[in-house]
């Protein structure tokens, strides 16, 4: 699993942990199935960007653009 994939993954469990949702729940007030949620949480590489803002939106967050360092792809 990718670095973007853990962090996003924590994230979430650890948010709907505060907030004292289970996946049940959390999947109802995002609007987003449960199966979703658990791939989330599970770090799925492939999911729908905007399915993932829905549930972030949630917790004040949203999926962004993150500069990177270019030169390292081409070493």
């Amino acid at each position: 699993m990718e670095d973007s994939q853990i962090y996003l993954s924590m994230y979430l469990k650890e948010e709907r942990r505060k907030a004292k949702l289970t996946q049940v729940e959390l999947a109802k007030k995002a609007g987003v199935g449960v199966r979703f949620i658990r791939e989330m949480e599970q770090g799925k590489k492939t999911l729908r960007m905007d399915k993932v803002n829905q549930v972030l939106t949630l917790f004040g967050s949203e999926l962004g653009v993150v500069p990177m360092n270019r030169e390292e792809w081409f070493e």
